[in-house]
Protein backbone atom coordinates (compact mmCIF):
# COMPACT_ATOMS: atom_id res chain seq x y z
CA UNK A 1 0.00 0.00 0.00
CA UNK A 2 1.30 3.39 -0.96
CA UNK A 3 1.22 6.12 1.68
CA UNK A 4 1.26 9.84 1.08
CA UNK A 5 2.65 12.21 3.72
CA UNK A 6 2.03 15.92 3.99
CA UNK A 7 4.94 18.29 3.58
CA UNK A 8 5.35 21.39 5.70
CA UNK A 9 7.93 24.16 5.44
CA UNK A 10 11.22 23.42 7.15
CA UNK A 11 10.76 26.55 9.22
CA UNK A 12 7.70 24.94 10.82
CA UNK A 13 9.57 21.85 12.00
CA UNK A 14 10.01 23.19 15.50
CA UNK A 15 7.89 25.27 17.79
CA UNK A 16 9.45 28.34 19.45
CA UNK A 17 12.23 27.17 21.72
CA UNK A 18 12.73 23.97 19.75
CA UNK A 19 10.70 21.94 22.25
CA UNK A 20 9.33 19.35 19.82
CA UNK A 21 10.70 15.86 19.39
CA UNK A 22 12.56 15.31 16.07
CA UNK A 23 9.64 13.54 14.38
CA UNK A 24 7.05 16.12 15.45
CA UNK A 25 6.29 19.13 13.24
CA UNK A 26 4.76 22.37 14.46
CA UNK A 27 1.62 23.24 12.48
CA UNK A 28 0.58 26.30 14.45
CA UNK A 29 -0.65 28.91 12.03
CA UNK A 30 -0.64 26.41 9.16
CA UNK A 31 -3.64 24.23 10.00
CA UNK A 32 -7.15 25.37 11.01
CA UNK A 33 -8.72 24.47 14.35
CA UNK A 34 -10.42 21.14 14.88
CA UNK A 35 -13.87 21.01 13.29
CA UNK A 36 -15.96 18.05 12.12
CA UNK A 37 -19.40 16.46 12.18
CA UNK A 38 -19.47 12.66 12.03
CA UNK A 39 -20.87 9.59 13.76
CA UNK A 40 -18.63 8.25 16.51
CA UNK A 41 -18.12 4.78 17.98
CA UNK A 42 -18.37 6.00 21.57
CA UNK A 43 -22.07 6.92 21.40
CA UNK A 44 -23.19 5.77 17.97
CA UNK A 45 -24.56 9.27 17.43
CA UNK A 46 -23.37 12.50 15.90
CA UNK A 47 -20.18 13.94 17.33
CA UNK A 48 -18.50 17.29 16.73
CA UNK A 49 -15.30 18.92 17.91
CA UNK A 50 -17.21 20.38 20.85
CA UNK A 51 -17.54 16.91 22.38
CA UNK A 52 -13.76 16.78 22.83
CA UNK A 53 -13.01 20.27 24.10
CA UNK A 54 -10.79 20.13 27.15
CA UNK A 55 -8.80 17.19 25.78
CA UNK A 56 -5.76 16.96 23.56
CA UNK A 57 -7.02 15.37 20.34
CA UNK A 58 -4.91 13.13 18.12
CA UNK A 59 -6.55 12.99 14.68
CA UNK A 60 -5.61 10.10 12.39
CA UNK A 61 -7.02 8.89 9.06
CA UNK A 62 -7.00 5.18 8.23
CA UNK A 63 -9.16 2.11 7.66
CA UNK A 64 -9.72 -1.23 9.35
CA UNK A 65 -8.54 -3.39 6.45
CA UNK A 66 -5.16 -1.66 6.38
CA UNK A 67 -2.59 -4.47 6.29
CA UNK A 68 0.34 -2.80 8.01
CA UNK A 69 0.61 0.95 8.57
CA UNK A 70 -2.63 1.54 10.50
CA UNK A 71 -2.22 -1.32 12.98
CA UNK A 72 1.45 -0.44 13.46
CA UNK A 73 0.59 3.21 14.08
CA UNK A 74 -2.21 2.38 16.52
CA UNK A 75 0.05 0.01 18.42
CA UNK A 76 2.63 2.79 18.75
CA UNK A 77 -0.02 5.26 19.92
CA UNK A 78 -1.00 2.75 22.57
CA UNK A 79 2.65 2.65 23.66
CA UNK A 80 2.57 6.45 23.98
CA UNK A 81 -0.62 6.24 26.02
CA UNK A 82 1.08 3.78 28.36
CA UNK A 83 3.86 6.32 28.94
CA UNK A 84 1.35 9.09 29.63
CA UNK A 85 -0.17 7.00 32.44
CA UNK A 86 -2.65 9.14 34.39
CA UNK A 87 -2.44 11.88 31.75
CA UNK A 88 -4.23 9.63 29.23
CA UNK A 89 -7.51 10.98 30.64
CA UNK A 90 -6.57 14.27 28.99
CA UNK A 91 -5.89 12.78 25.53
CA UNK A 92 -8.10 11.09 22.94
CA UNK A 93 -7.28 9.44 19.62
CA UNK A 94 -9.89 9.99 16.89
CA UNK A 95 -9.57 7.47 14.06
CA UNK A 96 -11.33 8.72 10.91
CA UNK A 97 -12.09 5.95 8.45
CA UNK A 98 -11.38 6.80 4.81
CA UNK A 99 -13.25 3.62 3.79
CA UNK A 100 -16.76 4.15 5.24
CA UNK A 101 -18.34 1.78 2.69
CA UNK A 102 -16.73 -1.14 4.52
CA UNK A 103 -16.04 0.35 7.94
CA UNK A 104 -19.32 0.36 9.82
CA UNK A 105 -19.46 1.83 13.32
CA UNK A 106 -19.60 -1.61 15.02
CA UNK A 107 -16.64 -2.79 12.98
CA UNK A 108 -14.67 0.37 13.78
CA UNK A 109 -15.41 -0.01 17.49
CA UNK A 110 -14.37 -3.67 17.49
CA UNK A 111 -11.19 -2.92 15.56
CA UNK A 112 -10.06 -0.02 17.76
CA UNK A 113 -10.78 -2.00 20.94
CA UNK A 114 -8.01 -4.38 19.87
CA UNK A 115 -5.55 -1.58 20.56
CA UNK A 116 -7.20 0.54 23.24
CA UNK A 117 -10.85 0.67 24.31
CA UNK A 118 -10.56 4.44 24.66
CA UNK A 119 -9.71 5.03 20.98
CA UNK A 120 -12.72 6.52 19.21
CA UNK A 121 -13.67 5.93 15.58
CA UNK A 122 -15.31 8.53 13.37
CA UNK A 123 -17.37 7.66 10.30
CA UNK A 124 -18.90 10.18 7.94
CA UNK A 125 -20.66 10.24 4.62
CA UNK A 126 -18.76 11.06 1.45
CA UNK A 127 -19.30 14.81 1.80
CA UNK A 128 -18.29 14.92 5.47
CA UNK A 129 -15.17 12.88 4.81
CA UNK A 130 -14.17 14.98 1.81
CA UNK A 131 -14.62 18.25 3.73
CA UNK A 132 -12.58 17.00 6.68
CA UNK A 133 -9.79 15.67 4.46
CA UNK A 134 -9.67 18.92 2.48
CA UNK A 135 -9.61 20.98 5.67
CA UNK A 136 -6.48 19.18 6.88
CA UNK A 137 -4.86 18.57 3.50
CA UNK A 138 -5.16 14.82 3.91
CA UNK A 139 -4.73 12.77 0.75
CA UNK A 140 -6.74 9.58 0.31
CA UNK A 141 -8.19 7.48 -2.50
CA UNK A 142 -10.36 4.38 -2.49
CA UNK A 143 -10.57 2.03 -5.48
CA UNK A 144 -13.30 -0.55 -4.70
CA UNK A 145 -13.27 -4.03 -6.16
CA UNK A 146 -15.24 -7.25 -5.56
CA UNK A 147 -11.85 -8.89 -5.20
CA UNK A 148 -10.40 -7.97 -1.77
CA UNK A 149 -6.90 -8.34 -3.20
CA UNK A 150 -7.67 -5.56 -5.68
CA UNK A 151 -9.51 -3.25 -3.28
CA UNK A 152 -6.96 -0.46 -2.96
CA UNK A 153 -6.89 2.34 -0.39
CA UNK A 154 -4.28 5.10 -0.28
CA UNK A 155 -4.10 7.61 2.56
CA UNK A 156 -1.87 10.10 4.34
CA UNK A 157 -0.35 8.89 7.55
CA UNK A 158 0.24 11.96 9.73
CA UNK A 159 -1.33 12.32 13.15
CA UNK A 160 -2.50 15.85 13.90
CA UNK A 161 -2.46 16.99 17.52
CA UNK A 162 -4.86 19.69 18.73
CA UNK A 163 -4.78 21.54 22.05
CA UNK A 164 -7.65 21.36 24.55
CA UNK A 165 -8.97 24.59 22.98
CA UNK A 166 -9.14 22.86 19.58
CA UNK A 167 -6.17 24.65 18.01
CA UNK A 168 -3.71 22.76 15.82
CA UNK A 169 -0.42 22.30 17.67
CA UNK A 170 1.82 19.77 15.94
CA UNK A 171 1.81 16.73 13.68
CA UNK A 172 3.50 13.41 14.40
CA UNK A 173 5.15 12.74 11.07
CA UNK A 174 7.08 9.50 11.25
CA UNK A 175 5.30 7.19 13.66
CA UNK A 176 4.60 4.68 10.90
CA UNK A 177 8.06 5.00 9.32
CA UNK A 178 10.35 4.71 12.31
CA UNK A 179 11.10 1.37 13.90
CA UNK A 180 12.18 3.16 17.06
CA UNK A 181 10.11 6.35 17.49
CA UNK A 182 10.98 8.83 20.20
CA UNK A 183 8.11 7.73 22.42
CA UNK A 184 9.36 9.76 25.37
CA UNK A 185 9.68 12.89 23.25
CA UNK A 186 6.21 12.50 21.73
CA UNK A 187 4.75 11.93 25.19
CA UNK A 188 6.44 15.12 26.41
CA UNK A 189 5.02 17.04 23.44
CA UNK A 190 1.53 15.79 24.24
CA UNK A 191 1.90 16.84 27.87
CA UNK A 192 3.04 20.28 26.69
CA UNK A 193 -0.04 20.51 24.45
CA UNK A 194 -2.25 19.80 27.48
CA UNK A 195 -1.09 23.10 28.99
CA UNK A 196 -1.20 25.17 25.79
CA UNK A 197 -2.71 28.63 25.99
CA UNK A 198 -5.32 29.72 23.45
CA UNK A 199 -3.84 31.21 20.27
CA UNK A 200 -4.76 34.86 19.82
CA UNK A 201 -4.19 37.65 17.34
CA UNK A 202 -3.67 37.26 13.62
CA UNK A 203 -3.94 33.46 13.70
CA UNK A 204 -7.61 33.64 14.71
CA UNK A 205 -8.59 33.94 11.04
CA UNK A 206 -7.90 30.20 10.72
CA UNK A 207 -10.97 29.50 12.80
CA UNK A 208 -13.15 30.83 10.01
CA UNK A 209 -11.89 28.34 7.43
CA UNK A 210 -14.54 25.77 6.49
Amino acid sequence: MALLALAFPASASQAPGGRLAPGDISVRGLVPPLAFTMHDTATGGIATQQDFRGKVVMLYFGYTNCPDVCPDTLYKVKTIFNLLKADTKNVVLLFVTVDPNRDTLPLLKQYLALFDPHFIGLRGNADQLYRLARRYRVVFAVHPSPDPEKYVVVHSSLIYVFTPQGNADFAISDLDLSKHPDFQGISADLRHAMNARPDRGVLNWLARIN
